[in-house]
């Protein structure tokens, strides 16, 4: 496993729109019917107590949430293709075909996605790290250079050998906090069977047989 810095997309660590939301008070419920069965296995009780929501300690908790890994690109006016790693990708609706992910206000990139006619998804494959890692570098000055890339009938680059990809019409956005929800309507889609790359704890890891 290798570690990643910080993902673009979404709050990083973990955090991002469509995730699965922190636990809730009902998640008691099983310690509760452990203690009335006598069970020696009772896990210990949680506190509940904490309010500390430092931006780094939310994200430490949050990073629990395993994700995949994305890289979404588009095309400005210009020709010039933009592309960054996420972990904020998420489904949305299957009628109509939306999905969404979400930019920090703050990115160099967000005007290119907030303007764009289109962008493409690709969900990264198992083995496709240093992808991941060069998308999500603000330091790499030319992020396509060498990458494989596959053109959609839309004009926007796609990565080549990602287990999966979506080519999504840039159909509304709306700010939440301090992102910037882009909501996705699908176009058309792609996959090939391949291991998806998966993204926890900060760091990159692999599915593993239950």
């Amino acid at each position: 496993m290798r570690s990643v810095h910080r993902l673009q997309g979404g709050a990083g660590g973990g955090m991002t729109a469509g995730r699965a939301p922190l636990p809730q008070p009902d998640a008691a419920i099983p310690h509760a019917a452990a203690e009335a069965s006598g069970s020696d296995n009772a896990p210990a009780p949680l506190d509940w107590g904490s309010t500390d929501l430092h931006p780094k300690i939310l994200r430490g908790v949050l990073g629990s949430y395993p994700t995949g890994v994305a890289i979404v690109a588009t095309r400005c006016e210009d020709g010039r293709k933009v592309g960054l790693t996420i972990n904020s990708f998420a489904s949305l609706s299957l009628d109509p075909p939306m999905v969404l992910w979400s930019l920090v206000n703050h990115s160099p990139n967000l005007a290119a996605f907030r303007d764009c006619r289109h962008f493409t998804i690709s969900v990264l494959a198992s083995g496709q790290e240093a992808l991941a890692m060069r998308f999500a570098s603000s330091a790499v000055p030319d992020k396509f250079a060498g990458t494989p890339l596959d053109e959609v009938p839309e004009g926007v680059p796609a990565i080549a050998g990602a287990v999966a990809t979506l080519v999504c019409a840039n159909d509304q956005q709306n700010t939440a906090g301090d992102h910037l929800l882009l909501f996705g309507r699908v176009l058309r889609v792609a996959s090939v069977a391949a291991t998806p790359l998966v993204f926890h704890a900060g760091r990159f890891t692999a599915l593993t047989a239950a």
